[in-house]
């Protein structure tokens, strides 16, 4: 091979030039070297040498220009940008459950039952944290094998084969204990939002025992339908956050434990107002603030995408408060704290599953939409369907991921707005995503029942009437939440 330059053809052995090498004797180096006896015209070898290395120089250039994407292709490369995000937003996620829902739900409750509600949601966060080492991370994003439409394998328990270099397959450019942690964020706060439909009523056993057993079967074969590689993910559902797989699935299995449960002692007509609205607008707060490494680090990267997330969350959230504040305040004459509050997470729960598919515009009708509808589906769940689900969860969680779901199909259109990343007509997609909501919610439905009842059969479920009017602070804790 030769190249031109300066007019002249230089061949790969003129790169560099002639040096003086040492003799080798006996694999060493002796202090004697080859040198030419010629004599030498130190200004025109200058001038060689000079011209050979910017030819060498500019040729190792153009080699790595265009034989270096190959090999960027061949090994993953990991993003700085990306991982810091992701880790970032990991920390935002866990945040939300610790501390944001648990003083979200404390302050909700009455004063003798509030550190039996940060109890649970303290308890919960450490047992999903160790389900998902030992077996439902593998069962959400493991190869299920002839399965896999339906549930992941075991190939990834306790993390076996994952090292510092692993890469993940959903996101190759951040190691793949960076996407463990972000998605084990999720399998944390999903049980730990059921807290809201058995409050002040449930023992602390079946806490546990329900929240375990409901995390292997219901929470982590919907992440695989969804996310891992399932059936409904390759029909095409669209959820970028976890409108199925968080809010609907703990949703509409709170409606069916507070449906089994019973209602609390005096409910509808005796039950106290929350006892702390302060401390419900501190983790209402939280949550929000949280809530931009759900939706935004759901992009997975440092991006565009997870700019937009992260306003369309902020705008259906204020939307959705403020749509809220204004129904209570013209029915009911006060505009209240809690209110707003829930307003909020009602906003945040339904454009969850379209903040990856939906412009700002949409994302604003889509927080006016939640703001009305769960509004008053919290009045249909307690006063005509006379249900006892005591923090709304059904309503603002269940109403509000399903209708999220059904309405990322219209504004995630181009034509209304949306980033158009479904090449189907909204009428096709529309159908996929009510698929999607039909599924997950007889799933979670039937599977809650049954786990439902093999926790009653095994510990029981509801605390006696005694220690619920005298509070399960107490009477599970031996603490109270305030001493007066």
């Amino acid at each position: 091979m030769a190249a031109e330059f300066y007019g002249e053809k230089v061949r790969a052995s003129h790169l560099f030039p002639k040096v003086a090498r040492p003799l080798k004797s006996r694999g060493k180096c002796t202090s004697k070297c080859r040198i030419s006896e010629e004599p030498i015209n130190r200004s025109n070898t200058n001038m060689s040498v000079l011209k050979q290395f910017i030819t060498a120089t500019l040729a190792i250039g153009l080699w790595l220009g265009t034989a270096g994407p190959a090999f960027a292709q061949d090994a993953a490369v990991l993003s700085g940008a990306n991982t810091a995000w992701i880790l970032t937003a990991t920390a935002l996620v866990l945040f939300m459950t610790m501390p944001g829902l648990a003083l979200f739900y404390g302050g909700l409750v009455r004063s003798r039952n509030v550190v039996s509600v940060l109890m649970h949601c303290f308890a919960i966060c450490c047992m999903a944290s160790i389900l998902w080492l030992v077996c439902t991370y593998s069962l959400a994003f493991g190869d299920g094998g002839p399965l896999n439409g339906y549930v992941g394998g075991l190939g990834k328990a306790f993390l076996v084969g994952v090292g510092l270099d692993s890469m993940s397959d959903y996101a190759p450019d951040i190691p793949e204990t960076v996407f463990f942690m972000f998605q084990m964020t999720f399998a944390i706060i999903t049980p730990a939002l059921i807290v809201g439909a058995y409050v002040e009523r449930i023992k602390f056993s079946a806490v546990i025992l329900f929240s375990l057993i409901w995390s292997i079967l219901v929470y982590a074969p919907v992440a695989h339908w969804v996310w891992g590689g399932g059936w409904l993910g390759e029909m095409g559902v669209q959820d970028f956050a976890g409108g199925l797989v968080v809010h609907m699935t703990c949703g509409v299995s709170a409606l069916v434990l507070a449906v089994i449960l019973g209602p609390r002692s005096g409910f509808p007509s005796e039950l106290q107002r929350p006892h702390n609205p302060g401390m419900v607008m501190m983790g209402a707060a939280m949550l929000w603030v949280g809530w931009y490494g759900f939706n935004a680090g759901s992009a997975l990267a440092a991006d565009g995408n997870a700019g937009m997330a992260m306003t369309v969350t902020h705008i259906s959230a204020a939307a959705a408060a403020f749509t809220w504040m204004l129904i209570e305040w013209l029915g009911h004459g006060k505009p209240t704290l809690v209110g707003i509050a829930t307003g909020a997470i009602a906003g945040l729960a339904t454009i969850t599953p379209a903040s990856g598919f939906v412009g700002p515009v949409g994302a604003l009708l889509i927080g006016v939409a939640a703001g009305v509808v769960c509004f008053y589906m919290c009045g249909v769940v307690k006063k005509m369907l006379n249900i006892d689900d005591s923090l709304d969860v059904f309503a603002v969680h269940g109403v509000g991921g399903a209708l999220g779901t059904l309405l990322t199909a219209i504004f995630g259109a181009a034509s209304l707005g949306g980033l158009g990343k479904s090449e189907l007509t909204i009428g096709s997609q529309f159908g996929i995503q009510l698929t999607g909501v039909i599924a997950v919610l007889v799933w979670s439905g039937v599977l809650t029942f049954v786990i439902v009842k093999i926790v009653q059969a095994l510990v029981g479920l509801r605390a006696s009437s005694d220690e619920e009017t005298e509070g399960l602070d107490v009477v599970t804790h031996g603490e109270r939440g305030y001493e007066l």
